[in-house]
């Protein structure tokens, strides 16, 4: 049977399971969306911008473990979806970037809405390609989603010339791929899970990190039982955590710049640190030289390019974090370290993670409500301070739960996100948390989830700031708060004045269709939150005003080791 290119992208669509589209049509995508048009297997949502589709399709993919997939049209459609393409990239989320593209006859030659997005996506995607021939059409959609989905997962980018798109040819799709040079490898080696196991049973201090691999590859039960049955205590990262659940007595919180006390300084003082799923960025590390000083590494990772790339490691095992643990179990015995296991406990007991020096309404008090009244709800974050309260505070219970962007830190992520997550999950209460800055980014997405009658809860810290700015500079900076005021006009020199805040975010909401309610005393949670509750089929959005002194702490200065900690900002 003889079909044009985007009649057999749509047929492919199909084949790799695809039930959600987030597209956004333009002149040369415009026959794409044409074949789409009758097939009701497969919905499109629309969103109100490029960079908010491609967020939502990160969103859908993180909470769901499916592939997400994204339609733009050429140029500035294109350009629009680098920043979450690069937010996906940095966090393993597995997508499919379709572009569309002047036709071939005239690329190169600045044509009307043309861009070279393969050349600029090379760098943060696993693969970005460009269809030049009708034949090559379906291996190449093949190809995109076994890359994207397969080793260390990541967005593709396939450039989709509006020629290609209308040429016929047959409707062959493959049903196997073989890519030359591309071979993931999932099996574990035996004989480095053995010497782990060795440095392991011989260690006193030893600690587990556990990162976003350990929650990609699903192996939270396998990882909570090789856990209990060494007695290991445990660290996460900020994309870790949820590997086990928040309230295991062997959890000891995130580590890192603005990790706790007790996680910090068991690294610091650990003899070995068996690290699964982790990049080691500098956010987790700290001054790279005195971190974990007095350890023997042990590093699993999928990807062979992230082991010893920042952290020279002892023993790397590269493998499927599920895979290595199932093996790793399997050798495992119970360690005798009480000694340490109590020593990291009543560090935990002792410094505990608190905004309790400060009264009012804190945003711990907020989420508390949420692990309080929800059970297992998806949370999305944005970026700033926003995101390092809820990575604090907030209690999971499995992986999947909390959405954010650890890698690229991306603002403006939140919202969108969580609009993929409600899609995904229809039946799961779905939080979106955000600063007042972030959420200004892609708060036009309110009219995608009123249109789409979603019942997400929009949680907005309104401090007035960019907080997370406005802390270092009143840290490092002597208090000079430059361009971090939201509340800043022109006319009006002094920074306290009585200036209403723009925009009125309630009446914002409204104008949408949505929800709004502002909240400004702590005992005005619990109403705030039953007022969303009875919204069933719109967002709402919940804007707490926060005091704009209120630090996130501890906090690890930049250079200073991960034990040199400053505990309340």
């Amino acid at each position: 049977m003889k079909i044009n290119g985007a009649e057999l992208l749509v047929k492919a669509l199909k084949k790799e399971g695809v039930d959600i589209v987030f597209g956004y049509p333009g002149g040369q995508a415009i026959d794409i969306f044409e074949a789409l048009y009758d097939e009701k297997s497969i919905e499109v949502i629309l969103p109100r911008h490029e960079q908010a589709l491609v967020h939502a399709a990160d969103g859908y993919a993180r909470s769901t473990g499916k592939v997400g997939v994204c339609i733009a049209t050429s140029g500035p459609g294109a350009t629009n979806l680098v920043t979450g393409i690069a937010t996906a990239n940095a966090d393993s989320v597995p997508l499919v970037c379709i572009t569309g593209q002047v036709p071939l006859g005239i690329m190169g030659n600045d044509a009307f809405q043309e861009v070279d997005i393969v050349g600029i996506t090379r760098n943060i995607c696993k693969y970005a390609v460009t269809v030049r021939r009708r034949e090559d059409l379906g291996r190449i959609i093949k190809e995109a989603f076994y890359i994207a989905r397969t080793g260390r997962p990541g967005p593709v980018l396939i450039d989709f010339p509006k020629d290609i798109q209308i040429a016929i040819g047959n409707d062959i799709y493959p049903n196997e791929v073989s890519i030359r040079g591309y071979k993931p490898n999932r099996d574990v080696h035996i004989g480095q899970v053995k010497k782990a196991i060795a440095e392991l049973n011989k260690a006193k201090r030893p600690i587990f990190l556990l990162g976003g691999g350990v929650n990609i590859a699903n192996a939270n039960e396998e990882v909570q039982k090789l856990i209990e049955l060494t007695g290991v205590p445990v660290v996460t990262t900020m994309m870790g955590k949820g590997a086990i659940p928040s309230n295991h007595k062997l959890y000891l919180g995130n580590l890192g710049i603005h990790g706790s006390y007790a996680a910090n300084h068991a690294i610091s003082e650990s003899d070995l640190l068996f690290s699964i799923g982790t990049r080691f960025n500098d956010r987790i590390t700290g001054k790279i030289e005195e971190f974990a000083p007095k350890a023997k590494i042990i590093h699993v990772d999928i990807d062979p390019a992230s082991i010893s790339k920042n952290i020279k490691v002892d023993i790397p095992i590269v493998a499927d974090a599920k895979i290595a643990i199932e093996k790793i179990t399997e050798y495992a015995k119970k360690l005798d370290i009480e000694p340490w296991v109590k020593t990291v406990m009543e560090w935990k007991k002792e410094y505990p993670i608190t905004l309790a020096h400060y009264s009012g309404l804190t945003p711990d008090k907020i989420i508390q409500y949420i692990n309080e009244n929800y059970k297992k709800p998806i949370v999305t974050t944005d970026v700033g301070q926003n995101q390092l309260w809820t990575t604090q505070f907030i209690e999971l219970q499995g992986n999947k739960q909390l959405l954010t962007s650890g890698g690229l830190g991306t603002m403006g992520y939140g919202f969108p996100a969580a609009i993929g997550a409600q899609i995904g999950n229809p039946k799961s209460r779905v939080f979106a948390i955000s600063g007042d800055g972030g959420v200004q980014m892609n708060i036009q997405e309110l009219a995608t989830a009123v249109s789409l009658e979603l019942p997400i809860t929009l949680i907005i810290f309104n401090n007035e700031y960019l907080g997370n700015v406005r802390q270092w500079q009143e840290m490092l900076f002597k208090k000079r708060y430059s361009s971090t005021h939201l509340k800043y006009r022109r006319s009006i020199k002094e920074e306290n004045a009585n200036i209403p805040y723009t925009p009125d975010f309630v009446k914002l909401a409204e104008s949408y269709f949505a929800y709004g309610k502002r909240i400004t005393k702590e005992e005005e949670i619990p109403e705030a939150f039953k007022f969303a509750d009875e919204h069933k089929n719109a967002p709402t959005v919940l804007e707490f005003i926060i005091d704009s002194k209120i630090n996130v702490s501890p906090m690890v200065p930049i250079g200073n080791a991960l034990n040199d900690m400053i505990m309340q900002c």
